[in-house]
């Protein structure tokens, strides 16, 4: 799978993509990350890439020129390939479990992050999907962007070590919270005080431990 990041600091990625699962994935061929700076699709002297806005108004927007250029380059030419052009907005669709489900069954993805105070909205002719991580703002769409990838690519087969690993954890099933898990030492003493593996995980007993788990799993009511 191919991850197209266009972005006016492209850099931003290398150090988060240099380790763990997201590292592995990339070394084992399962995953590309690409980045891309907006600032090259530019056509002026100054590579600008924002703008003030028409009727005026606080902050600057991204314009729609470099945009187009490079979706443009980055779609190439047509393929049989499912992909996806997304921009990271605080006005976008919420990204949840499904959604990223839905994303690692693509090809490719290109991701568009925003910055200043938006982007001039003719940019949705062009794209499939906006996107946003939560109700709140960033400085950005580099973080919803990395957090898109690694939702996406640990659900991708072979990724994890285990296959069974994103089978039971939260949100694995739309609004249900995985149960609590403990390991090692079965009790831990802070303050005076013991804090103990519940008695049930310590048994041996799958089918009783099976029924204890789906006991504590938990409905996220917001999202139900």
């Amino acid at each position: 799978m191919t991850f197209k990041i266009l972005s006016i600091f492209p850099d931003i990625f290398s150090s988060y993509t240099k380790e763990g699962i997201i590292k592995r994935a990339i070394e084992k061929k399962q995953i590309k990350i690409q980045s891309y700076n907006l600032r090259d699709y530019t056509t002026d002297k100054h590579k600008k890439v924002d703008d003030s806005p028409y009727g005026g108004g606080p902050g600057m927007l991204m314009k729609i020129e470099p945009l187009y250029l490079a979706i443009k380059a980055l779609k190439k030419k047509k393929s049989n390939k499912k992909k996806k052009i997304v921009l990271l907005s605080a006005s976008g669709k919420k990204w949840n479990q499904k959604l990223a489900k839905k994303y690692s069954k693509l090809d490719e993805v290109i991701l568009i992050c925003g910055r200043y105070e938006g982007v001039d909205n003719r940019i949705k002719h062009f794209i499939d999907e906006e996107i946003s991580i939560g109700d709140y703002i960033l400085t950005g769409g580099e973080l919803p962007a990395l957090v898109m990838i690694d939702s996406v690519t640990r659900l991708l087969p072979g990724v994890l070590g285990n296959k069974d690993s994103s089978l039971e954890e939260s949100h694995s099933d739309y609004g249900i919270l995985e149960y609590p898990q403990y390991t090692r030492p079965a009790v831990f003493t802070a303050n005076s005080k013991n804090y103990k593996v519940p008695k049930v995980l310590l048994s041996g007993n799958h089918k009783e431990i099976k029924s204890w788990r789906k006991k504590k799993m938990k409905k996220n009511k917001k999202e139900m």
